[in-house]
């Protein structure tokens, strides 16, 4: 069920994106186009460039901004929407110029974030990303607006304009949100405290979204937790024991929020005691959609988000799922073997979680860690 306002739900969209020198540059704007179709949208034409660095009034430049325009009459659209991040400037002039509604990549996530939240814990951090994304959009929001004059009744002082009391109101509410969030932060620390003490073993699955975390979760601990072949299916943490008859003891398992290229910084923030799952976890199962051939950079991108929330360092696992969607020339002579992350030979299992293939070799290694760090052998 999406949230768009209704003139937005699958309003058709143009995805534009700028070739500036990257790696990482999604030429198909691929991944973009699934963001757009999961957020409510129709995305019906695309368009690339190349440029040395973003132009600072219109990122694109005029005579692009024109094709861009002129794309956007042909095709009928109603939005336009840069797989980039815009400045609040460049954002503005493009929306005047196209005489359109622009958007960008971080706030299409924000909006889908904004979606999928179902906890208490996970609306009040979307609202935190949202509002301080916000914050820096309102003179592109307000500029219509008179100055107000002060008065007896009049909220703000003599001659504040409405952007300085839609700035101090979010501001306001900012500070509140950030509160709150610290409250559920220490509920949190307190359960991993009593974790502690009854000395569990605590894993945490990461990797980039559809990686397919979430049916690994399910096969792992015969879960029902929310599964799908979508970016974001799954944004609050969900624990589970998992019984480990190898190892005679029981782990807590935790699926988190998926990663992605360019996730806003804001976001990371945000969401930064529900990542505290991953941070505080004694090993990572990091998945990985074996059957994409973005695989590489998904996990560079995954391992830049863990070293920036300070869990490079913890002990991993390699999970190449969706190994049933492999083609027979790709699939791996041994379904367990080691891989290069970063120059230290990591642990790696094939395995279709849809399928169950690989499933059990999972859980045989797991128990292995599991009994080797009760001998204080796994860092």
């Amino acid at each position: 069920m999406t949230n768009l306002p209704p003139d937005r739900q699958s309003a058709p969209t143009l995805l534009v994106g700028v070739d500036l020198g990257f790696a990482n540059f999604d030429a198909e704007l691929e991944e973009l186009g699934l963001l757009a179709q999961t957020a409510g949208l129709n995305p019906v034409a695309r368009l690339t460039c190349k440029r040395k660095a973003p132009d600072a009034a219109l990122f694109v430049g005029s005579g692009k901004a024109d094709e861009i325009k002129m794309l956007a009459t042909q095709h009928g659209v109603l939005e336009v929407l840069f797989d980039q991040s815009l400045s609040p400037a460049q954002q503005r002039n493009l929306e005047r110029h196209l005489e359109l509604p622009v958007n960008d990549r971080t706030l299409l996530i924000l909006e889908i974030f904004g979606q999928r939240a179902r906890s208490h814990e996970g609306k009040l951090q979307v609202e935190l990303a949202r509002m301080q994304y916000l914050s820096t959009r309102l003179v592109r929001r307000w500029s219509h607006l008179e100055r107000q004059s002060g008065g007896i009744g009049m909220r703000g002082g003599p001659g504040e304009t409405q952007i300085e009391l839609d700035r101090r109101m979010i501001g306001d509410n900012i500070k509140k949100i950030k509160e709150r969030l610290q409250k559920v932060k220490r509920q949190r620390q307190t359960q991993r405290r009593q974790r502690e003490r009854r000395d569990a073993f605590n894993i945490s699955l990461v990797g980039y979204t559809n990686a397919g975390k979430t049916t690994l979760f399910n096969a792992l601990v015969k879960a029902r937790a929310y599964a799908a072949d979508q970016l974001f299916a799954t944004l609050d943490t969900t624990t589970r024991q998992l019984y480990l008859g190898e190892a005679a003891r029981s782990v807590s398992l935790s699926d988190t929020v998926g990663f992605i290229r360019d996730l806003p910084h804001g976001l990371i923030d945000a969401f930064e005691a529900t990542l505290q799952e991953a941070v505080d976890a004694d090993l990572l199962l990091h998945v990985v959609d074996s059957a994409s051939e973005h695989c590489l950079e998904q996990i560079a991108e995954v391992q830049r988000v863990l070293t920036e929330i300070g869990a490079a360092e913890i002990p991993q696992v390699l999970v190449f799922n969706k190994l049933d969607a492999l083609e027979n020339e790709r699939r791996p002579l041994q379904l367990e073997d080691s891989f290069d992350l970063g120059g230290v030979q990591t642990p790696r299992i094939f395995l279709s979680a849809a399928q169950g293939e690989g499933v059990s070799l999972l859980r045989q290694h797991l128990a292995g860690v599991v009994a080797g760090s009760s001998l204080g052998t796994i860092r």
